[in-house]
């Protein structure tokens, strides 16, 4: 959601507590471009609605880190798919949630110093990061290596040339052995969706294995002209308050209107233009780069985005006595 519409609503819903002489303690923010139900067509339940290269790279630059409990973790890449929490929105139901890179620099941005628990991941339905989990075991994701001339192999060539090859077996089968999977299985057959043991030629030199990956993912998760996207974003905020524990959850969800009119473009455009406004008409006074938590920023900014019907549904619950 660059250039920051989960940083401006952040910052509104935490002060707002703040200002009412609430204590958080916990904080978590998940948000995803994805597809609208009604454009869910196909095993993953996913395409591309922004950036494809930082989908395939997502997670592979360092480690993401956040703190839980007081305690700071850390999760390698090679573990992300695997280190995931339920999310539910309403209305929607059900996804998956895997850790963004770095949440701890939002403890100073955001100011929360002294929470117990800030966490920021992306938004999938799920099932996506158990057989993303899969590309990443088989290598896949790499975008390092650079592989010779593939222009004459074929996808099944490149797939298996990552795994261990018993010659009495298909490609299928070695497949299968290599990740102890059942063929059955529903991350399986998201990978067979893909196609990447097909015989089709790739036609490509001088790539790494992720910018193969990507380029069988152009052909196959592309928004069809008349697909809405979808963006969905999530804070869930815990708080003390006269003794009283608090959650309060924070849904934004928004649909595009076909490939051309995404939301992606709607949440994303719409804010910039908003702060660019602002800063013609005098009324931004920070000079230098910043992302946008200021009151200055995200008072107008959101107050006009509700008129785009960009709005954010609050629900708060009582959690106990502190």
């Amino acid at each position: 959601l660059d250039p920051g519409l989960d940083h401006l609503s952040a910052c509104a819903f935490i002060n707002a507590i703040k200002q009412e002489n609430g204590e958080i303690t916990a904080f978590r923010s998940f948000a995803g471009a994805l597809v609208a139900p009604e454009s869910e067509d196909n095993l993953w339940n996913y395409k591309f609605t922004w950036n494809p290269q930082n989908v395939v790279k997502a997670g592979q630059s360092g480690m993401a880190q956040f703190l839980k409990n007081g305690k700071t973790q850390y999760i390698p890449y090679w573990q992300l798919f695997k280190r995931t929490q339920a999310v539910e929105i309403e209305g929607l139901g059900s996804f998956e949630a895997y850790p963004n890179r770095d949440s701890l620099k939002y403890q100073s941005a955001y100011g929360l110093d002294q929470i117990e628990t800030i966490e920021r991941g992306t938004l999938r339905r799920v099932g996506f990061t158990k057989a993303w989990d899969l590309l990443v075991q088989i290598g896949l994701t790499d975008d390092d290596l650079v592989l010779k001339d593939l222009s004459q192999s074929t996808y099944q060539d490149f797939t298996t040339s990552f795994i261990k090859i018993n010659k009495d077996k298909d490609a299928t089968q070695n497949l299968v052995e290599y990740l102890n999977i059942s063929p059955e299985d529903e991350s399986f057959q998201k990978i067979l969706w893909l196609g990447l043991l097909e015989d089709e030629k790739i036609g490509l030199e001088k790539v790494t294995p992720a910018q193969v990956l990507l380029h069988r993912l152009h052909q196959k998760w592309a928004l069809q002209p008349e697909d809405k996207d979808m963006v969905v974003m999530q804070h869930q905020i815990e708080y003390i308050k006269d003794k009283k524990k608090y959650r309060k959850v924070v849904d934004l969800v928004v649909k595009g209107e076909n490939a051309q009119r995404t939301a992606i473009a709607k949440t994303v455009g719409l804010t910039l233009a908003m702060a660019t406004e602002l800063l013609m008409q005098g009324k931004i006074h920070l000079r230098g780069v910043f992302i946008p938590t200021a009151p200055s920023l995200y008072v107008p900014i959101l107050a006009e985005l509700s008129k785009y019907e960009i709005n954010f549904k609050e629900k708060t619950e009582e959690l106990g006595m502190n």
